[in-house]
């Protein structure tokens, strides 16, 4: 019995011994621990779906080498991510066009001053079925085709079949890029549209699939999208050429007419965690992850 009891009273007092010396484990805890990183929010990401695979890459990365770094990365197209910049709920805005004068002044209106990064760069490619004869426009056909001008392959050297266009929706920011550079080319005073007969698809594999299932589609995508079952069309300026295809070595010496910056944004000037991811994405590691993935790195 004797022995029972002190059994007990060792097994007790190594009991209290534990709660007593808790805390001061606890308190010895490395930051990153995984108690830490549960309850860690993450930096949201929002915007362009242009940059969305990108963006996921370079967070995925970034997070294994920084486990207690969480990013969120979600699309919806760049006007999406900016009012979501304007409103506090994303710490870093996605956009495949610059931000319009009138975001940036509700953004100013809200207490927020969008400061704007580019991050890499893009060609638009001109995409049709493989079986499509065609192998180039210049913008002024494309133009004359997406406002429903031209509405035959056979008007551009192609077969007797109508016309389908396929664009991305308005919120999208290659949307507005392609409709003041094509469409309008440029043209300030310009206010030309898309032909009502247009398909407006939410996303560019939206597009990139139709492309492949129809014989008369003609669509526009990011170079990071093309995949190898779509014909991509060299485009030139005007009808004496050149004609260009859409490459990285295009994009940067400035040849392929419908190439672009693609864009981060933040509010006020970045500090801590926003400021370190950034440097990060504009350095050569998140650069080579632009490349791999079909996209232009910066030089």
């Amino acid at each position: 019995m004797t022995r029972y009891l002190s059994q007990t009273v060792a097994r007790i007092a190594k009991t209290i011994l534990l709660l007593l010396l808790l805390p001061l484990i606890t308190s010895c805890l490395p930051a990153n621990s995984g108690r830490a990183t549960a309850g860690a929010k993450p930096i949201q990401n929002i915007g362009s779906d242009t940059l969305v695979n990108v963006a996921l890459a370079w967070a995925e990365e970034y997070n294994r080498q920084h486990p207690d770094i969480q990013i969120s990365v979600t699309g919806g197209g760049s006007g999406t991510g900016l009012a979501a910049l304007i409103n506090g709920t994303a710490k870093i805005a996605n956009a495949s066009r610059q931000i319009k004068p009138e975001e940036r002044a509700a953004g100013e209106a809200n207490g927020i001053s969008p400061v704007e990064y580019v991050v890499a760069r893009d060609a638009i490619a001109i995409v049709v079925h493989p079986g499509n004869p065609v192998d180039q426009l210049t913008i002024a056909q494309l133009s004359d085709i997406y406002r429903g001008e031209i509405t035959n392959w056979r008007e551009v050297g192609g077969e007797n079949r109508p016309i389908v266009l396929l664009s991305r929706e308005t919120n999208s920011g290659t949307h507005v890029y392609f409709l003041e550079t094509v469409i309008r080319q440029n043209q300030k005073d310009s206010t030309a549209l898309f032909s009502p007969d247009t398909l407006l698809l939410p996303s560019s594999e939206g597009i990139s699939a139709e492309v492949r299932q129809n014989p008369n589609a003609l669509g526009y995508d990011g170079l990071g999208y093309v995949t190898p079952d779509q014909k991509v069309l060299a485009v030139s300026l005007g009808p004496e050429g050149p004609y260009v295809l859409p490459t990285i070595q295009t994009v940067n010496d400035l040849s392929y007419p419908i190439a672009r910056d693609l864009y981060m944004y933040t509010s006020g000037q970045p500090t801590g965690l926003v400021a370190d991811y950034l440097s990060w994405i504009l350095g050569p590691e998140a650069q080579t992850i632009v490349a791999n993935l079909g996209f232009v790195p910066l030089q």
